[in-house]
This record gives C-alpha cells, sequence and structure tokens, in this order.
C-alpha cells in the first residue's frame, strides 16, 4: 500500500514536471522580446549618459572620485570629501578619453557637495536635471562612475539596482557631513563612486552618490548606499556657482515628539527671526516650507535641504490658533567653523580610527583612495597650464572668489541701462503719494534722509550718528533708501563689502531672484534681482544683525529725465505694512 502510494506521488510529481517545462517552452518565446528590449534600453541609456560622467583625480595622480557634467560649458557636480583635499585644480577624464584640467567653483561642506568646472570647451556633454521627489522604492537606478579608481581609461564603471527608501536622514558621523531627506539604494556604490551620477531608468540625474554603508574589513558594499538628492542640489545651485563656501539652514529651535504624535517647539532663541514673528516655546509645527511635519526626524530632513538665510513660509498653533510666517533661516554653523584658519576651504573633522578584531585600524569609508597604476599619471603631473592661472581667487569666505566675480558682473550689467546716477551728485527729491491718499516726500540727500508724510516729519543723519530705526516700527527707512542711492550711484563700489549671495525666491514665494548682500559698517542689504528682466524688485536692510529689517519691494519702473527709478515702494517691516508710495515726480538737480 505504501509502494503504490509512492508511486502515484511520484507519478503525480512527473506530470507537475512536465506541465511546468511545457508552460516554459510555451513562454521563453513570447518573453524573450520583452527581456531583450529591456536589455536594449538600458544599453541605450548608459551609452547616452556615460559622456556626462567624470573621473576626478588629484593633479598628482593621488586620491579622487567621480563627478558628472550639468552645463555645457563645463560645470559639474561632485562631493565635497571628493575634492577637500585636492586643492583648487584637478584633472577631470571623459570617456572621450581625453584628460582635462578642472578648477574648484563652490564648496558644501555640510551637504557633501562640490561643484567643479572644466576647462578648455564650451560644448560638453550635460546630463539631464531629473526631481528626485518622483523617485519611488522599487525604481531602478544606475549608478556610474570611478570605483576604486579604476576607470584610468576615463570609461565609467556602471551598476544597476532598486531604490530601496527615500526621505533617509543620515547624521553626522564624526565629520560635518550631513545626509538629509537623502535616497538610499541597493545599487552598488564603492569608495571612490563618490559624487558620481545615480540615474533614474530613463536616464535622468535624480542625485549624487556619496555614502556608504560597508562591511567592516575590506570596504565591501552591503546593498546600502546613499546619494543626495538632486532637488536638494538645487537649492544650493546658483550659492555654488557664486564661488561660495555654503551653509546650510537651522530654525532657531528645536522640537520634540509629543506622546501625542505632534511635533512641539522645545526651544528657541529669542534673536532669532521665527521668534520675533511669534513662535514660541510649546507651539506644535504644521507645516514647513509647505510640507507637512509629522516627526521630529521628518523635520530635520525638510529643514537641512535649504541653504542659510532663505526666507520660507512656517505654519504652526499657538494655543490652538493656527498662523503662519515668513522666517528667515539662519546658519548651522559659524563662520569660523566653515572657514578654519586662513585655508581657501574646511577641512573636515576626521573621527579617530577605529580597531579591528587585529588591532590595526579601519580604514574610514569615504575617504580618497590611493589609485592602482595611471598610464595617464604623468600628464596629471603636469603644471597648470598658463592659461588657467586666472580661473582661482582666493578670499576668505570663498571657495573660489573669481566665480563670485563673475557673478557680480552679470547681475549688475543692467544697472547700467538705468541711467546716469553717478552724476547725480545732489539731493534726490522724490515726491507723489501713498496708496491711502497721504502726500510724501523723500529726500535723499549725501549728509542725510528726510522724509515728510501724514503731517510728520522723519530725518535720518548720515554722519557722525548711529543708524536708527526711522520713522519708527519700519526697521530703518530712510537708511534703506539711502542705501539703494549707493547702488544705483556706485553698484558694488558705494559699500565697504559685496557679493553675490545666489537665488533665493523672494519672500519664500514664487521664481527665484538673483540676490547681492552688501554691507556698510552693521548696515547688512540684500538686494533682489528679477531673473526674467534684471529689475531690482526689492531690499531687505538690516540696522543691526538680529534686527528685524525694512523691506520694499518695487514695481513698475518709470522714467524720470532720463534716469529709471521704480514706481511704486512697498515698505513693511516684521510683516507689518508702513505705506505704499506712489512716485510720481522725481527730481535729481538738488544741492548736496
Amino acid at each position: 500500500m505504501v509502494g503504490q502510494r509512492k508511486d502515484a506521488e511520484m507519478q503525480r510529481r512527473g506530470v507537475l514536471s512536465f506541465a511546468l517545462v511545457c508552460w516554459l517552452a510555451v513562454s521563453a518565446p513570447a518573453a524573450e522580446p520583452q527581456v531583450r528590449e529591456a536589455e536594449l534600453n538600458r544599453v541605450e541609456v548608459i551609452e547616452r549618459v556615460a559622456p556626462t560622467v567624470v573621473a576626478v583625480f588629484a593633479k598628482g595622480g593621488a586620491g579622487g572620485g567621480s563627478g558628472v557634467l550639468i552645463s555645457k560649458d563645463g560645470f559639474a557636480l561632485t562631493n565635497f570629501h571628493v575634492v577637500s583635499g585636492l586643492g583648487p585644480f584637478m584633472k577631470c577624464g571623459l570617456n572621450d578619453g581625453v584628460l582635462y584640467d578642472a578648477v574648484l567653483v563652490g564648496l558644501d561642506p555640510t551637504g557633501d557637495v562640490a561643484l567643479i568646472k572644466l576647462l578648455g570647451r564650451e560644448d560638453f556633454p550635460v546630463a539631464t536635471l531629473g526631481d528626485s521627489d518622483k523617485l519611488e522604492i522599487g525604481d531602478w537606478t544606475y549608478v556610474m562612475g570611478n570605483p576604486f579608481l579604476l576607470a584610468t581609461d576615463f570609461q565609467p564603471t556602471v551598476t544597476y539596482g532598486i531604490v530601496s527608501g527615500t526621505h533617509r536622514y543620515q547624521p553626522p558621523a564624526g565629520t560635518w557631513l550631513e545626509y538629509t531627506d537623502c535616497i538610499q539604494v541597493d545599487t552598488s556604490i564603492n569608495p571612490g563612486n563618490s559624487g558620481g551620477p545615480l540615474f533614474n531608468s530613463a536616464g535622468d540625474l535624480v542625485g549624487i552618490n556619496g555614502r556608504g554603508s560597508f562591511e567592516k574589513r575590506g570596504r565591501v558594499n552591503s546593498g546600502a548606499g546613499y546619494a543626495i538628492s538632486i532637488n536638494q542640489i538645487k537649492f544650493f545651485h546658483d550659492q555654488f556657482k557664486a564661488g561660495r563656501v555654503v551653509d546650510h539652514a537651522t530654525l532657531g529651535a528645536t522640537v520634540t515628539t509629543e506622546s501625542d504624535g505632534t511635533v512641539v517647539v522645545n526651544g528657541i532663541l529669542e534673536t532669532s527671526d521665527v521668534y520675533r514673528r511669534g513662535l514660541r516655546s510649546g507651539d506644535e509645527l504644521v507645516s514647513f516650507a509647505g510640507r507637512p511635519v509629522r516627526s521630529v526626524n521628518q523635520f530635520k530632513n525638510i529643514l537641512g535641504i535649504y541653504p542659510k538665510d532663505w526666507m520660507l513660509p512656517i505654519v504652526f498653533r499657538h494655543e490652538g490658533e493656527r498662523r503662519e510666517i515668513h522666517a528667515r533661516l539662519r546658519g548651522l554653523h559659524a563662520k569660523t567653523e566653515l572657514m578654519p584658519g586662513p585655508r581657501t576651504q574646511p577641512k573636515p573633522r576626521q573621527p579617530m580610527p577605529k580597531k579591528d578584531k587585529d588591532g590595526k585600524p579601519e580604514k574610514t569609508p569615504d575617504l580618497p583612495q590611493t589609485p592602482p597604476a595611471d598610464p595617464h599619471a604623468e600628464a596629471m603631473k603636469k603644471a597648470i597650464p598658463e592659461q588657467w592661472k586666472d580661473w582661482f581667487v582666493a578670499k576668505p569666505g570663498f571657495a573660489n572668489y573669481r566665480f563670485n566675480q563673475l557673478e557680480q558682473d552679470r547681475v549688475f550689467a543692467p544697472l547700467k541701462g538705468f541711467g546716469d546716477f553717478a552724476s547725480a551728485a545732489g539731493s534726490w527729491r522724490l515726491s507723489g503719494q501713498s496708496m491711502a491718499g497721504d502726500k510724501f516726500e523723500l529726500t535723499i540727500a549725501v549728509k542725510g534722509v528726510g522724509l515728510e508724510i501724514r503731517d510728520a516729519a522723519f530725518f535720518q543723519q548720515l554722519e557722525d550718528t548711529d543708524p536708527a530705526d526711522e520713522p519708527q516700527g519700519t526697521g530703518g527707512f530712510l537708511i534703506a533708501a539711502h542705501q539703494l542711492r549707493l547702488l544705483l550711484q556706485a553698484g558694488a563700489k558705494g559699500f565697504s563689502e559685496c557679493h553675490y549671495f545666489g537665488s533665493e525666491p523672494i519672500d519664500g514665494r514664487g521664481e527665484l531672484t538673483d540676490v547681492i548682500v552688501t554691507t556698510m559698517g552693521a548696515i547688512e542689504t540684500r538686494w533682489f534681482f528679477s531673473r526674467a528682466s534684471g529689475l531690482l524688485v526689492g531690499l531687505d536692510s538690516r540696522l543691526l544683525e538680529d534686527a528685524e529689517p525694512c523691506q520694499i519691494r518695487f514695481e513698475s519702473w518709470n522714467d524720470f529725465s532720463g534716469r529709471r527709478l521704480p514706481a511704486t515702494w512697498r515698505v513693511t517691516s516684521g510683516e507689518k505694512e508702513f505705506a505704499t508710495l506712489k512716485v510720481e515726480k522725481a527730481d535729481f538737480a538738488g544741492k548736496k
């Protein structure tokens, strides 16, 4: 009986095996074209994007990583930790077999991003920037680059895998490097892949590879790699291009999660913008920059992708009342931290090396490695050609001030078309009426500024007197008006310091504007220029650090006796409007 059952079971299994073979025989021809098509698509994408992948090497050949081109004139993204030890110039190879000179442009020590520029061409191949927020878990991705610095022939290595997680937070591990809102992939990221591109299945650039979780010995990839999202990099791009060493934002407040799951403020700086605009300890955070806040980790992720000094919307509940404010964010680090000593670029703090079971120090996973024998070593040892020597200008606070000078020239160029203000050396008298119907006269002279409005007169002396908040509650409107005169008359030369900040959405809304920052004594002014028209659309002027600024927004630039001036001035401070002034007449012929 038992033998019969065994025979029957074997017969049943045989029938099933035969059926499976038959099914595979029938199905395989149908599946094969789909598999072949997917394979051809992968090959096509890889061939299309490979020319944009950069192999980065130190000028002397000892160290490097990867990168990716994002503009035809040679700007390329990589990691901060890849270039931090290479100096202002480096060598970069592309899969066309050519080794190019490259220069450092901008640095982000916290976000682990750097911008470099390859030199010698204006027609480099360019990667298409994607939208990293559209990535979903399970999406296919490609990692390309120079793992273990093997790409000495400049042909990038390719690995293929899926998105394992999105919006991941990787805290600092003994350095400044903090990965916020990053992308986790099982696509192999190995030492040397740092700074290289993460492409989606369509070949769009969605991230810059940086960290990997490695086995303790041998630096073997464990299947968990992390890439900085391209959407975060977009927020900082114009600051990088300005040759700056950038910083990330902090709120000026700490948060915690309550037992009911709400995220509340448990500490706040009274000098912060958020405090001045009404946020208090115990308030519940609802959303930040338009994204809901449901945990401390999520809040850190959102906050960490924005630059210092951006103004962004914050929604919170104060004693049950829902409120919305727009606040300017503070910096995560002091300037002295980002620029220690006289160096032109920061040096990350490294953790004490751990030891393995044999008592030998373990290698730190993300530092540049010594490359294998390089057939191009002699070429890389050559001095930077004389033609590139002017591409680097050292200045404290900047990775490469040369690029900031270029951006200042670009933004200030339209001012020349506003008319000859340099010859208007006398008093400027602007008159008209406010939107409320009040007549006004604003006099901007060399030695003082005066305003008559609403049967009241205000005056600010400019010599031997500290700047004052006049009219009171405006944040110093009279001083701000004088700053405008200086800008129109002398441009950058009218101030003790001037630099191009980058871009930001004015008032935390709408399109990005170009931002110039000037200082004169303690007075700091942010100037906002439309990227479409080149016109000045506003300014924020602070009398002192952490003071509420005077905010003026300009509209309708008109011609006044051959000189163009804004015809509408909306003056606010601390989100309270002082007046909207409509300029009807401008006289530049007054005495000094």
